[in-house]
Order: C-alpha cells, then sequence, then structure tokens
C-alpha cells in the first residue's frame, strides 16, 4: 500500500515568518504551495518551490481566497465567475515560477473556506473544475472524499484525490468540524498517529461523537502553521513506515491505484 503526505506552504510573506517549512519538508512527499492570495508572495514561493525540489517533493498549487488580512479563512461572497478566474490566476502564478525552478505542478488543492465552500456548494465546485479543466485537466484535484466537489470533478474527468487530515477533527457525516469548536485541531502526535493507523487499517475515523465514519484516503495533510507541525508530520511518516506503508508523491499513489483496479 502506499499513501502521500501534504503540507500547506510557503505561507510565510515578505518580512512576516509562519511555519518552518525546512524542517517540515523532510517528512512530506507533496507540498501545497500558496500562491500570494491568502499567503506567501513571489519570493518565498519561488524558494518553496527551490525547497520542494531539493528534496524530491512534489509541487502543489494551494489558491485561496483574496485574503491576506484573513489568512484565507473567511467565507467571501463572490460573483459568477471570481473564483474560476482567481484559481487561474493564482495556477498561473505557480506554474510560471515551477517553470523556472524545472520543475512542474502536480495538485490543486484550495486553502481554508475556499476549500470547504467549493466542497458543498455547486456553483463554486463548478468553477473550480472549469478552471483546472482550462488551465491543465491532468492536474490532481485534492478534497474532501464523496464531496460534491470530488464526484463533479470525477464526472468532468477530472483526476481527483481524497484527502484526510489527522489533525483535525471529524463531524459524524464525515465533514472538518469548524476550526472554532474546541477539539477542532489535534495537537497530540500520538494521537494523529493513532488516527492515521486507524484510517489505514480500518478506513475509518472516529467523530468527534465517537461514532465510526467510513473514510478512504490518497493524501494525508499537515497543516504547516499547526505548531509543532514537522514533529507531527515526522511521527505520521514513521508510523506509516514502521507498518510497511510506502509515502510516496500523490501521482504515485494514484497510479499505483488505477493499476489495482484495472
Amino acid at each position: 500500500m502506499m499513501i502521500d503526505i501534504n503540507c500547506d506552504m510557503g505561507e510565510s510573506f515578505g518580512a512576516y515568518t509562519l511555519g518552518n517549512d525546512p524542517a517540515v519538508i523532510k517528512a512530506v512527499t507533496s507540498a501545497n504551495i500558496a500562491c500570494g492570495y491568502h499567503a506567501g508572495d513571489p519570493v518565498v514561493m519561488g524558494a518553496t518551490i527551490r525547497l520542494a525540489v531539493d528534496h524530491g517533493v512534489a509541487v502543489g498549487a494551494h489558491p485561496g481566497f483574496p485574503d491576506l488580512m484573513g489568512f484565507g479563512r473567511r467565507a467571501l461572497e463572490t460573483f459568477p465567475g471570481e473564483v474560476k478566474h482567481y484559481l487561474l490566476y493564482q495556477l498561473g502564478a505557480l506554474a510560471g515560477l515551477a517553470r523556472a525552478h524545472g520543475t512542474s505542478v502536480q495538485h490543486v488543492k484550495l486553502h481554508g473556506a475556499l476549500y470547504n465552500m467549493a466542497a458543498f456548494d455547486e456553483r463554486l465546485a463548478r468553477e473550480v473544475c472549469e478552471a483546472v479543466k482550462a488551465f491543465d485537466p491532468t492536474l490532481i484535484l485534492v478534497t474532501l472524499p464523496e464531496s460534491p466537489l470530488a464526484r463533479m470533478a470525477s464526472h468532468e474527468g477530472l483526476v481527483v484525490a481524497r484527502e484526510f487530515f489527522p489533525d483535525r477533527a471529524y463531524s459524524d457525516s464525515g465533514a472538518l468540524a469548524p476550526r472554532s469548536m474546541p477539539g477542532a485541531v489535534i495537537h497530540d502526535p500520538q494521537t494523529v498517529r493513532e488516527r492515521v493507523l486507524r484510517l489505514v487499517r480500518e478506513r475509518t475515523v472516529r467523530s468527534m461523537t465517537g461514532r465510526d465514519v467510513p473514510m478512504e484516503a490518497d493524501t494525508l495533510c499537515v497543516h504547516g502553521d499547526t505548531p509543532g507541525a514537522a514533529h507531527v508530520a515526522a511521527a505520521i511518516r514513521e508510523a506509516l513506515e514502521s507498518s510497511g506503508i510506502a509515502v510516496v508523491p500523490l501521482h504515485r499513489v494514484l497510479a499505483g491505484r488505477r493499476r489495482e483496479t484495472a
């Protein structure tokens, strides 16, 4: 069995540093790089791409709402067509920098409020699919398993990767618990480790109410801005590899999945 570990990275901005990318990069296989709207800037984007290339980590785009002050976690109202062009703008910026560093973009993973809203809002989901198809239909779209966005993207012929958040609590429906809820973010590495192994072995996650919720995943997310993210990522990788599970970039996970179902 194979699985990917992804992390949101490149979220520093100008003179402000967020996260510890040089430490986290050692434990992950795919990097979601902020594209300048919710975080990041051209210099940070380029440096993060270089860091990923040097460590053999696949590069992905992490586009969000144009919301530096709210770190992309505020639910913004948009007119029809805005989100599609927000994505095209950010994808173009990251792809240009990736090309300059001798690599390309593997995947797209939305950030923050846009991730949560587009997963369930039909209009936003359609704009996301339109943007990815128009820019590069071979890009992998990372989203919540069995969400309306995942189903729509698959129907449109896009490659979809199912994502699990080891450091986030889930509701009984399989949705992420809002960050405003107590216990929504899990900081204990041992708890995170146990959740990952339970997901891999039993294909379930325990919800905040104690219910076992079915869950399938191709990639595991570690939040780069979470305190101790490097330690959490290392603990996850060690737990997987000691259980005989290969940790590889997302495109290899999906290629293996296609061979299994062929």
